[in-house]
């Protein structure tokens, strides 16, 4: 089961890559994670909800356990669109400060990238669905894939993937 979860978090991610992004301009990049990463990555998720007693860290931590496969999807580098909105918090894009990191994730950033983000990970899942593989888009864990360096981004959400009876990502 797991080289079929693993298909279909390829196919995922491109669906991530050909989703609709602003200004035709694409910063989305992805990571298919499987195996003893994909065990790291759940082990050091319960670790840092224990060590930053930040809550759920460790039950996302169980969902990523019993998964055969993840998908990340992130942004790197995404320039502002340019359209001046005020969307961000600054009222011209040029007045939007650099990125740089912050607690779990790098900022700010320009809203419609962040969109874009959304947009493909939507459309990851989407293609999960049409495989009748559960899965639950989950931030937490790109907090630690960014930590742990299994994605290059500035900002990234994870996708774990089941097929089993019932999803465990909903009973939580």
């Amino acid at each position: 089961m797991d080289d079929a979860l693993k298909l279909v978090a390829d196919l995922m991610a491109l669906s991530a890559r050909t989703a609709p992004k602003g200004a035709g301009k694409d910063f989305v990049v992805t990571e298919v994670i499987t195996g003893e990463k994909l065990k790291a990555l759940a082990e050091e998720m319960n670790r840092y909800g224990v060590e930053t007693g930040k809550v759920n860290f460790d039950r996302d931590g169980r969902g990523v356990e019993v998964s055969g496969a993840l998908l990340l999807v992130g942004l790197k580098g995404a320039k502002s669109v340019g359209l001046n909105c005020g969307a961000c918090g600054y009222p011209r894009c040029a007045d939007l400060p650099s990125i740089h990191d912050g607690p779990e994730f790098a900022g700010p950033m320009c809203v419609w990238r962040l969109l874009d983000l959304g947009i493909a990970l939507g459309s990851a899942v989407k293609t999960a669905s049409i495989h009748n593989v559960d899965n639950r888009i989950m931030y937490r864990v790109g907090v630690l894939a960014r930590k742990m360096g299994l994605i290059d981004a500035d900002v990234a959400a994870g996708v774990p993937l089941t097929a089993t009876g019932k999803s465990p990502f909903f009973d939580r």
